[in-house]
């Protein structure tokens, strides 16, 4: 309780990193803010392109289909590659005052989440516009399963911000690996794709052991094919993004005490 209180004390400065970020992520660009949904959307494009035209995919609306797990996916690969190199980003802040260290992540992971709650926005209106619609009943849902997946991504983000200060070359590392980790997830393909397809059990195995399977497929259920998720879906996302945040913030604790040293 006293860790959760020393953070909780620091909340301020979370809101202040987090509107610092908000504002500096487009700046300088013409567009300006507007790059949020613009960035989504584009590529949405490109891969609709690719997988329903090109490849000729058989999901119905595919764009949807495509849309509704891209998002949270995207949320997750800023999450992981923005943590991994934001303390050293704030190097000079670390070196120079005493805060728990934790908030520069926690802030780079709320700055992200609230970027994709407002793509979401996009997504809603692009359900709508495209007579699919919305199931109230499983849009409760969603709310839990956004919790979940800030969950998750905090717990990763706290492990690689802090190795990422001992081992540098980890946060160009893990460009490679999110985007390979992006074939491996159901986010341009469906779960069903993978359980009919004709390869080694040892890759299916791997694809279910993905942390963020679980979520893309409720993310899909609730708002592709307005349905309530699947409970024991859900259980495993939930204990899955609760053994990484417990697991990231030991590993933080542990590695904190020397970033100074490394700088």
């Amino acid at each position: 309780m006293k860790y959760f209180k020393e953070i909780y004390d620091y909340r301020e400065m979370i809101i202040s990193l987090v509107r610092k970020d908000l504002r500096g992520r487009y700046k300088g660009s013409v567009l300006g803010f507007l790059w949020t949904f613009i960035n989504p959307l584009l590529q949405l494009l490109v891969f609709t392109l690719v997988f329903s035209i090109i490849m000729r995919a058989s999901y119905e609306q595919y764009y949807l289909f495509l849309f509704v797990a891209l998002v949270p996916w995207m949320f997750f690969g800023s999450s992981v590659q923005d943590g991994a190199s934001c303390i050293m980003r704030e190097s000079n802040m670390v070196k120079k005052i005493y805060f728990p260290r934790e908030v520069i992540p926690i802030s780079t992971v709320t700055s992200a989440f609230i970027n994709m709650i407002l793509t979401f926005v996009v997504v809603f209106i692009v359900l709508l516009l495209s007579g699919r619609g919305v199931n109230p009943l499983a849009l409760l849902c969603l709310p839990v399963v956004m919790i979940v997946e800030y969950v998750l991504c905090m717990g990763i983000a706290l492990i690689v911000a802090a190795v990422t200060v001992y081992l540098r070359d980890l946060q160009y590392i893990l460009g490679i690996v999110v985007m390979a980790l992006q074939y491996m997830t159901p986010v341009m393909y469906g779960v069903d794709m993978v359980e009919n397809a004709n390869v080694p059990q040892m890759l299916k195995t791997i694809f279910n052991l993905n942390p963020m399977t679980p979520i893309i497929n409720i993310y899909r259920q609730i708002l592709y094919y307005k349905e309530v998720p699947d409970l024991s879906t859900l259980a495993v996302a939930i204990v899955t993004g609760i053994v990484f945040v417990v697991l990231g913030a030991i590993i933080f604790r542990k590695l904190q005490r020397g970033f100074a040293e490394e700088f």
